[in-house]
């Protein structure tokens, strides 16, 4: 029984930590700056994969030969909007695999080392700048849920 309860005290410790960073990218897409930083960070890391225009790669829906999912856009269409702000970070950071805790079969590579965590919130920053305003909002509220402890 105390095996059972510090292994998933270890394990909730794990997940909180790999959530990511405190700093959300929630309103910093009114930061021309930050913006600009991630427009350049994307560019150089992840327009190859996720498209120029963040339009990801065709058919992202169906698994390739190998069992992977083609690069998922990033613009309304995707589905990056539908998660919170330090999920999103995680991920990015520490890659899929990390975040659910098994392996996934991915071609999305964790950018921890890669890119610094102001790198990252830039590129989320940039990506949330290029949605309409409607899917921001939406976003924030998801965000903002996500950050709102239960039975508060």
């Amino acid at each position: 029984m105390v095996l059972a309860l510090a292994s998933a005290a270890i394990g909730l410790s794990g997940y909180l930590l790999l959530r990511g960073s405190p700093n959300e990218t929630t309103g910093m897409t009114d930061n021309a700056e930050l913006v600009d930083l991630g427009a350049q960070v994307y560019a150089a890391q992840c327009a190859a994969c996720q498209g120029a225009n963040l339009e990801g790669q065709p058919n992202w829906r169906e698994r390739k030969p190998d069992g992977k999912l083609p690069a998922p856009p990033h613009d309304e269409t995707g589905h990056t909007w539908h998660h919170d702000d330090k999920t999103l970070f995680a991920l990015t950071k520490f890659g899929l695999s990390k975040l659910v805790g098994q392996h996934v079969p991915t071609d999305m590579p964790a950018y921890d080392g890669v890119l610094s965590d102001r790198e990252i919130h830039a590129v989320l920053a940039y990506i949330k700048s290029r949605w309409p305003a409607h899917v921001r909002q939406r976003q924030a509220e998801i965000t903002n849920r996500a950050a709102t402890p239960a039975g508060s």
